[in-house]
């Protein structure tokens, strides 16, 4: 399984960025594809969610209204918006696919490499 992340960069306060995260080695659309970030001196911590099967997005209450989540399973793709960007989201940002099998009640996931958002003027 490989991951290919890109779009990370420098932005100024309030500006806006676009995370893609190409996978490859997986039946992506069976995944839940997930971003996490983890800042400075901070532990990893959840940042949105897009199921496999719907477009139930769910995202931690930091970043509501502000980042959007989506997928485009032709492409093995999921994408994260970042609008209104504050300087706490400078961070390496991570996505992560993920199962769960309900035969062997064993839960599967995998991790990109990280890609660095740094917010400042």
């Amino acid at each position: 399984v490989r991951f290919v992340e890109s779009g990370g960069g420098l932005v100024q306060p309030g500006g806006s960025l676009r995370l893609s995260c190409v996978a490859s080695g997986l039946n992506f659309r069976e995944y839940a594809m997930s971003w996490y970030r983890q800042a400075p001196g901070k532990e990893r911590e959840f940042v949105a969610v897009i199921p496999a099967r719907n477009n139930l997005t769910s995202y931690t209450d930091s970043v509501e209204g502000r980042f959007t989540i989506s997928r485009d399973n032709a492409k093995n793709t999921v994408f994260l918006q970042m609008d209104n960007l504050a300087s706490e989201g400078t961070a390496i940002y991570y996505c992560k696919a993920a199962i769960f099998d309900l035969k062997t009640a064993k839960a599967t996931e995998y991790w990109g490499q990280g890609i660095q958002i740094t917010v400042s003027s």
